[in-house]
């Protein structure tokens, strides 16, 4: 794997700051900028046997965040143009960054910093972006805030994945940081069809809208969340994902409700958006893997968009 010249000197950006700019150039994707300051990297391999289509790798140094780090990055797709923007493994939230790092000998963590992640995204006609991540993993006592934007014109495509995991189940850390917070919005030609917002955090001791019935303190996250260590959210609009959004609503429509003794492995869920032009889907799971291989069944169709290399590395 090998990254594009960047755009710019590393020198000149904000820290945390990123910016792509990809067009198409007879069926090759270019890119006019690939550009990051730490702690963001970005990566684009290259892709053999694929048309019009890229893949920019979000990578972090050091593996992970931690509290305090402000991530920002701008996308624009040109026309005809296919972006997949991918992570290498779960993006990790730390409350503090382990061990000492010669790359930031002078950092420091202040107590309940929040680490942030910014995403803004313009497509232009016939484009489309699809950002395909490894699950967020928040590890103990982190609070972390996501805020994801798309603005799309005319007939351009996305599909959207946002998931999050319950952290490091081993070492006991089951949904144990403090916050997580996520919103995902998308426009098409200013008008907004789609707005996801996803709040999860531990309850104030006085909230009783959480208080069990007989109990003196409300349930934690842990309880709330039970018995799934795994939730995911897709949203899919524009004429690229119209098989893929079909086949599942064929899907769907089989699915029948009845009582069970113990809970599912996987439950899914599937709702129209703007007169059925796209669809947010919902994914919980028992585990992590149970949702990956739904998911990696569910957009098997992306395969005649992207190609089959490329699909593949978003599920590996």
């Amino acid at each position: 794997m090998s990254a594009f010249p960047l755009g710019k000197r590393a020198g000149s950006i904000t820290a945390g700051h990123g910016r792509i700019a990809a067009s198409l150039h007879n069926s090759t994707v270019v890119f006019s900028e690939l550009s990051c300051a730490y702690p963001l990297k970005l990566l684009s391999p290259h892709v053999t046997n694929a048309v019009a289509v890229a893949i920019v790798y979000m990578m972090s140094y050091g593996g992970g965040l931690v509290g305090g780090d402000c991530v920002k990055l701008s996308v624009d797709v040109g026309k005809g143009t296919k972006l997949v923007l991918l992570t290498q493994g779960s993006t990790k939230v730390f409350k503090t960054r382990p061990g000492k790092r010669a790359s930031a000998p002078s950092a420091v963590t202040l107590p309940g910093s929040i680490t942030t992640q910014k995403l803004d995204v313009t497509l232009a006609p016939q484009s489309a972006l699809f950002l395909l991540p490894d699950p967020v993993t928040c590890f103990r006592s982190a609070s972390y805030v996501q805020v994801q934007k798309f603005h799309l014109l005319e007939d351009a495509s996305i599909i959207v994945l946002d998931w999050v995991s319950s952290g490091r189940k081993s070492l006991g850390e089951e949904w144990a940081f403090t916050r997580y917070y996520s919103i995902n919005e998308v426009f098409v030609d200013t008008r907004r069809v789609a707005r996801d917002v996803l709040l999860l955090e531990e309850p104030d001791s006085h909230d009783s809208d959480l208080q069990q019935p007989g109990s003196a303190s409300p349930r934690m996250l842990k309880d709330r969340l039970a018995p799934y260590s795994c939730y995911a959210m897709l949203i899919l609009y524009g004429p690229l994902t119209r098989g893929v959004v079909a086949e599942m609503s064929r899907k769907y429509q089989e699915i029948s409700v009845y009582k069970t003794i113990s809970p599912e492995r996987l439950l899914w869920s599937l709702s129209h958006i703007d007169d059925s032009k796209g669809a947010v889907v919902r994914v919980a799971g028992i585990e992590t893997e149970d949702v990956k291989s739904w998911l990696r069944s569910a957009l098997r169709g992306l395969e005649d968009i992207v190609g089959n290399d490329v699909y593949c590395k978003a599920f590996l």
